[in-house]
């Protein structure tokens, strides 16, 4: 059986054992905070109601409670805020006594998923996998809290550097659970381990894998000319030799060394035992896992590809691997939106928008599971990688690209990063949120009215690109083949899409493409900054939309030609859907297998904040 070169093997048995370094002080911070996130998410989503005491109302603070399983009240401080979000106040929520007596402090999220299941909706099996991803997310937001950096120290950090000090997705509960993972996997490979790792790579015969590549990448040598020195391409080709076997009958690509542990060779022995699969080792290339944690960045070489690979953990609703189909569809996605673009000009010249595309793909079919569509989607999509093109070679001299979720950082001393960014600017708040907008909102509509597509511009696959006093100038958007929806209805401009891009993307008809802009980026990152801007920059979050709004509308003025399009894919509806992340994974899903991934769940109505009258 092949095995890691020494520094990638596991380690030997010790007779002592590392110990996380957790402290209860710490841990309690953290619980509050996070607590304070389940109530408000919890809420939001209608899955649990709380009962006013005295009822704020819309963009003020209430006292609100709650009732546990054995009859305790849980209250706390909230505030209202836009499509009927809940703003929770940590330092507030108190467990009440039955004879009215001064309450005490509650700070334990756990211990209310404990005594609130039947509160929750819980099932049993649902509760025990929940509390276990509770669990792992507070104990890396503690590790984050551990090493965080004030606001100042975080916008000198380059893009790659500054993903390692995110805290997740901001809508989910239980956003860092990585389930399959140890504590010395979590210590090694997340984003807030922050460190750097060398990849290994594996040889797969054509047999079982497939590449394809954009026409400048159209065969695997033009990628590997790009991706891999000399030399080590050599030293590939040595080791296939040396077992009698023909490199022209292989493709090369990397692999997580916790997927070749723990998924590859356990469900591709036969293909290893064959020489279908065959270990080499590491390229020299020191790469950062991303918030994705399976998309990696290459640090040591910036001009190379950042490269995604399955990692078969069961993290924010799914697992986390790389389906076979639409891996090796990747290349052909990228090439049609790519193209919309650059034939575009004011995709191409006014805004400036850089589509990372995926450039390169290799997929390795399982022989078994691939051929089983009853079987759990996870074991589908085990094996394969796809090559990103890099950020930094896209950005013209002075200009920086952060993470669109990093402005919803908050660092330890209370000040927030979009705060900072704003302050370093020169520039009033009201005019640098409209610089924002202007930067983010104009290619994503103009995507959406004049062709019928959608990404999905959440706060990780969304990045802004500032000019050098820290102003928003464009957009930068990945994750195609995953992200990229189409209208369902037909679009004279969906002539030119390739039938094998047809065949892959998801569809879904006008009235609901509008949530990928609504739910992604305004209720997903917006619902958030909002506040923060209402707190640290004096503009009233009454204000913050209405600059959204007129962002919207100029863009309308802009095109008159497609106002038909504009009634299709209505942005100013009174009403959107509520889309739900948390209310999936307790209610509908839980943590049961599926042959298909999930879904987010639609639960209700909520006001849509860009509408006349909101």
């Amino acid at each position: 059986m092949p095995t890691y070169p020494a520094s990638h093997r596991q380690a030997e048995p010790r007779t002592t054992l590392d110990s996380p370094e957790l402290d209860r002080a710490a841990w309690d911070r953290a619980a509050a905070r996070l607590l304070a996130k389940m109530l408000g998410e919890f809420a939001y989503e209608e899955i649990i109601e709380p009962v006013p005491l005295t009822d704020g109302g819309a963009g003020r603070t209430g006292h609100y409670t709650v009732s546990l399983d054995d009859g305790a009240d849980v209250s706390f401080h909230a505030r209202r805020g836009v499509y009927g979000s809940w703003r929770v106040d940590p330092a507030t929520i108190r467990e009440e006594t039955a004879t009215g007596a001064d309450g005490t402090d509650f700070r334990d999220p756990l211990r209310f998923l404990a005594r609130g299941s039947r509160l929750l909706g819980l099932d049993g099996a649902t509760l025990g996998h929940l509390i276990r991803e509770l669990t792992a997310t507070l104990a890396a937001d503690v590790r984050l809290d551990r090493t965080a950096l004030r606001a100042a120290q975080l916008a000198e950090l380059p893009y790659a550097e500054l993903e390692g000090h995110q805290t997740g997705h901001p809508w989910l509960v239980a956003n860092k659970g990585r389930l399959g993972f140890s504590a010395a996997d979590a210590a090694r490979f997340t984003p807030e381990a922050r460190s750097t790792t060398v990849l290994p790579w594996i040889a797969v015969s054509t047999r079982i894998a497939g590449y394809r590549g954009v026409a400048r990448l159209a065969g695997p040598e033009d990628l590997y000319d790009q991706e891999l020195d000399p030399r080590i391409r050599e030293s590939f080709a040595a080791i296939l030799r040396g077992r009698a076997l023909d490199p022209a009958d292989y493709l090369f690509l990397p692999v997580h060394p916790w997927q070749w542990d723990e998924w590859i060779i356990p469900l591709f022995a036969p293909a290893i035992a064959d020489g279908d699969i065959v270990l080499l080792h590491p390229d020299d290339d020191l790469r950062l896992p991303q918030q994705s944690i399976r998309t990696f960045t290459n640090v040591g070489r910036p001009d190379r590809h950042t490269v995604k690979l399955p990692l078969s953990i069961l993290n924010t609703l799914v697992w986390r691997g790389l389906p076979t189909e639409r891996t090796l569809a990747a290349p052909a996605v990228t090439a049609w939106v790519q193209g919309l673009c650059d034939d575009d000009p004011f995709l191409r010249d006014t805004c400036g928008v850089v589509l990372l595309g995926e450039v390169a793909s290799v997929a390795v079919e399982h022989p078994l599971y691939d051929r089983l569509p009853e079987s759990p989607y996870q074991f589908k999509e085990i094996l394969g990688a796809i090559w990103r093109e890099p950020l930094q070679p896209r950005l013209e001299p002075g200009e920086r690209a952060r993470t669109l979720a990093s402005l919803l950082h908050t660092d330890p001393e209370g000040r927030s990063f979009a705060a900072e960014l704003v302050a370093r600017s020169g520039l009033a708040p009201a005019a640098w949120l409209t610089r924002l907008f202007a930067a983010l909102l104009p290619p994503l509509l103009h995507f959406l009215y004049r062709y019928g597509t959608v990404f999905s511009p959440h706060g990780e696959n969304a990045i802004v690109v500032f000019d050098e006093n820290d102003v928003p100038v464009r957009l930068a958007i990945k994750d195609f083949v995953d992200d990229v929806n189409v209208s369902a209805r037909p679009l004279p401009e969906h002539d030119t899409m390739p039938e094998d891009v047809r065949n892959i993307l998801l569809t879904e008809e006008p009235s609901f493409l509008t949530q990928f802009i609504h739910s992604g980026l305004f209720v997903g990152v917006f619902r958030y900054l909002s506040p923060l801007c209402e707190e640290q920059l004096d503009v009233p979050e009454g204000e913050f939309w209405s600059l959204v709004r007129a962002e919207v509308l100029r863009h309308h003025a802009r095109f008159p030609d497609l106002k038909e399009r504009f009634e299709i894919f209505d942005m100013l509806t009174p009403t959107i859907e509520r889309l739900c992340l948390n209310r999936n994974r307790l209610h509908l899903d839980g943590y049961r297998d599926r042959s298909q991934r999930p879904h987010a769940a639609v639960h209700g109505r909520v006001p849509n904040p860009l509408h006349p009258s909101a």
